[in-house]
């Protein structure tokens, strides 16, 4: 499959000062795959070492960290001689050898020209007991595949091009607009693990249903494998905690009946447990290993952002749609239709929030005043920008009317089920959810 993020490996790969690089991302979606296509693809030769699945690999960090010692130990092993001029090396699964990781510092100080990439997963690197290389190594983070990413993974260079020239027109007709929506909807029940898309697109070309029913078995899958991992990183007990969250944050979304999503409770997610610290670990534990989205909840709109938000005020949403409609056991029929009730909402949220993380917004924000809402709030060119989201066409914005009120921006927006319709010189812009990570 092809990802955004090539571009990025490849601006490394030319980079005049280049350092080895860490590709973090949660657990399954597709941190292996891209560095050995880009390996295979730009380089003479890939020599991936995975120490997950040999853990014979770690003992050649145990005598010292000298890279030329390393590379010849890790050249015979493999049987294959490492050109450090013209090869990639991987060290897949990163976090499993503490001694690997330290050793990226060496790697950086007295072999600069070896291109080396590592992948690992976020909490696993976070947790390793290595000493990390601190200002020794490049990073990059991969998500799952954003909506662009599941029409190019589709090959449907219609709606593809469509997508990628949404910036140069200021409205889109009907036709191009419900040929988008309805790959949204698809998107709405696989989301973007790269195993469940593909198995989707295996089946999808003779029955849709069925195919849909596929990637819902891998989700199935996905789920349990992520609850099994709890455990490995975290200890038994903390595991059955950090389950918990997990677990109750899509029934929490799913509550959410009017307006918008409501800022997360505490109360009544881990048995005998209901504020805020006691529920800290477990939480953070989620939103640093990539699989929750936090979005705070600001009681003014005001640069810096950060200053009118509490600690323990803030939303959390799942960090792929496909998973949340799973974990909600919604059947699939019923989200490809948009048939599951009236609070529906919450994906819709879910998916804006997962599309401005996947290009490169690193805090998210909301915003709430009284009884004013506004779903996210961005700073966009040094300017706070609004951002309401509905997920049907009907878009009364009492909100953002106040919003606008009381704060003048210079720009709002509000994404929803119409088609594309921006006004230059006009404070309001609508863009249609499918084009969230455009704004």
């Amino acid at each position: 499959m092809k990802r955004t993020i090539y571009a990025k490996l490849l601006e490394w790969k030319d980079a005049a000062a280049r350092f080895p690089l860490i590709l973090k991302g949660t657990r399954q979606v597709g941190k292996s795959y891209i560095l050995q296509a880009f390996g295979e693809n730009e380089f003479s030769d890939c020599h991936i070492f995975n120490f997950e699945k040999d853990k014979k690999l770690s003992t050649a960090f145990e005598a010292d960290l000298n890279p030329e010692r390393i590379l010849t130990e890790l050249s015979i092993y493999s049987g294959k001689r490492i050109d450090i001029a013209k090869d990639l090396v991987i060290f897949d699964e990163i976090q499993e050898c503490p001694g690997a990781l330290t050793s990226l510092k060496y790697f950086c100080e007295k072999m600069p020209q070896l291109a080396l990439c590592c992948a690992g997963s976020l909490i696993g690197v976070k947790l390793s007991s290595g000493s990390f290389p601190v200002g020794k190594v490049d990073f990059l983070k991969l998500y799952p595949l954003n909506f662009e990413e599941f029409l190019m993974a589709l090959n449907d260079e219609v709606s593809l091009e469509l997508y990628q020239d949404s910036d140069k027109v200021d409205s889109f007709s009907e036709i191009a607009h419900q040929r988008l929506w309805n790959r949204l909807r698809e998107y709405y029940v696989t989301g973007g693990m790269p195993q469940v898309v593909s198995t989707y697109l295996t089946y999808n070309r003779d029955d849709l249903f069925e195919a849909m029913k596929r990637a819902r078995d891998v989700q199935e899958k996905l789920v349990e494998s992520y609850n099994n991992d709890f455990a490995k990183h975290s200890g038994k007990i903390n595991s059955i905690h950090i389950v918990s969250v997990f677990e109750n944050v899509p029934v929490q979304l799913s509550a959410n009946i009017d307006g918008s999503v409501k800022k997360y409770r505490f109360k009544g997610v881990i048995p005998r447990k209901k504020g805020y610290a006691e529920l800290l670990g477990p939480i953070a534990w989620l939103e640093k290993s990539g699989l929750i989205l936090k979005v705070k909840v600001c009681k003014r709109a005001e640069i810096p952002l950060e200053s009118f938000c509490r600690e323990n005020m803030f939303k959390l949403f799942l960090f792929d749609i496909g998973l949340l409609g799973c974990m909600l056991d919604l059947p699939v029929s019923l989200i490809y239709s948009q048939d599951y009730g009236i609070a529906k909402g919450y994906l819709a949220e879910n998916f804006v929030a997962q599309e401005f993380t996947a290009s490169g917004v690193s805090r998210l924000y909301s915003w709430t005043e009284g009884t004013s809402e506004i779903e996210f709030i961005r700073v966009i060119d040094d300017t706070l920008v609004p951002v309401e989201v509905k997920s049907g066409t009907r878009t009364h914005a009492k909100s953002l009317r106040q919003y606008i009120l009381k704060y003048s921006p210079k720009r709002a927006v509000k994404i929803s089920g119409k088609p594309l319709s921006r006004i230059r010189n006009q404070v309001i812009q609508n863009y249609p959810l499918y084009l969230a990570a455009k704004i």
